[in-house]
Parts: structure tokens; C-alpha cells; sequence
């Protein structure tokens, strides 16, 4: 059942093998934003690895950033506090036109969550959101620990959202330790790999894609 009513023509589908710059990857978006908003282009999703850095929101606080010198920081100016990305974390850039899709970004975040919930359970691991926590959490088996799984920061402009998700594979969960991930102290962050889900992203890439069928069309 789709939460938003997609334009008539399904999104574009964009992989990259190698990890993609950061800066690259904002201007492909901005470019494709631009030509989504004046109609000469239509919505795309895009699915690739960034190398090893650290990216702030716009309600990024500097305390926030623990180890500075760690990862290249760059200003996303998407919503939302620091985040890292990497090697091993799938990132899906969502250039979709929200206004055509009835403009309520509420809602629209809402579907994201839901395009993340159903891809983990298609993988076997229960996703849930949280009151006033932003991110999908998935419970420990043992202690029952809270930890996030996948992370969201949107942009909009001219009525089309850049920007996405983030969904941990397999990263190096150390790397996170450098800065207090979108500004949650009292909880962690796992993995599918942490969670004994043994799995490559041919095969997270196939969920993410059935998911998104389902809920954004």
C-alpha cells in the first residue's frame, strides 16, 4: 500500500559501485533537484557508499562533534545534527517531488520510516520508530538495549526533498564513536552484521528496492 501517491512515472533508479565523494554526491543532487522542480527531469533514488566522514546538519552543535580531526566534516544543510557515513552503510539519496505527492513532508518522512521498517523485515530484524527520537531502533535480543539502525535528514526545495536515509550493513560501528550521533547521547547504534544478519547489499539493494514498490511506488 503506497503512503504517498507517486507521479506517474516511477522513480529512476541510480547505483554506484565505488564510494562517491561527498561534495560530488551534493551537487549531483542539487542538479537533479533543480531539473525535477523545473520538469525537465523526473525523480530518482540513489543508492551508493560514501568513504569514511562525518556530515552536519543544520541543528548540528559543535559539542557534538567529539573528534574532529578523525573524518572529513562537511555541512550538509539537511535537517538534523551529525552523522557519519562509510564503507559498509547503504545510502539511499531520495530526489522525489513531494508537492506532487500531496506536499505533507510529515507524512512523506513518515513513508521513509516505513520504506526502512519493511526493507529490515524483509532482512529478518524488527525496525521501530521512536517517540521523539528521529532513526529506526531495533532492540537488543539480550539486554534489550535501543540502539539505531538507520538514520534520516531531508532537505526540501522548490517542492522536491534531497538527501535520505542511511542504513547500517556492515560499518565499522567504531567510527561513530566520534561524534554523538544526531545528538542522542543515552543510546548506541548497531548493524545488520552486528545483529548476526549475514548479508551483502546485492541483497539489502533488492529489499530497499521491493520496500520502496510498497510504500513510495
Amino acid at each position: 500500500m503506497n503512503l504517498t501517491k507517486p507521479p506517474a512515472r516511477a522513480p529512476e533508479w541510480l547505483e554506484s559501485a565505488a564510494p562517491v565523494a561527498y561534495p560530488d554526491a551534493l551537487a549531483v543532487m542539487k542538479a537533479r533537484v533543480a531539473a525535477i522542480a523545473a520538469g525537465t527531469a523526473g525523480e530518482a533514488v540513489w543508492l551508493l557508499e560514501h568513504p569514511a566522514l562525518y556530515t552536519a546538519g543544520t541543528s548540528a552543535k559543535t559539542g557534538d562533534l567529539l573528534a574532529p580531526d578523525r573524518f572529513p566534516v562537511f555541512a550538509a544543510g539537511r535537517g538534523g545534527q551529525y552523522t557519519y557515513h562509510g564503507p559498509g552503510q547503504r545510502i539511499g539519496y531520495v530526489m522525489l517531488d513531494v508537492k506532487a505527492r500531496g506536499g505533507d513532508v510529515r507524512k512523506f518522512v513518515h513513508s521513509l520510516e516505513e520504506w526502512l521498517i519493511r526493507t529490515l523485515a524483509a532482512l529478518g530484524v524488527t525496525g521501530e520508530r521512536r517517540e521523539g527520537r528521529v532513526g529506526i531502533w531495533v532492540a537488543d535480543p539480550v539486554t534489550g538495549a535501543e540502539n539505531k539502525i538507520a538514520a534520516l535528514g531531508l532537505r526540501i526545495r522548490r517542492g522536491v526533498s534531497f538527501h535520505g536515509v542511511s542504513l547500517n550493513v556492515a560499518p565499522d560501528l567504531t567510527h561513530f564513536d566520534g561524534i554523538v550521533p544526531c545528538g542522542i547521547s543515552a543510546h548506541g547504534v548497531t548493524s545488520l552484521k552486528a545483529l548476526g544478519c549475514t548479508t551483502d547489499m546485492a541483497t539489502v539493494d533488492a529489499a530497499l528496492k521491493t520496500a520502496f514498490a510498497e510504500v513510495l511506488g
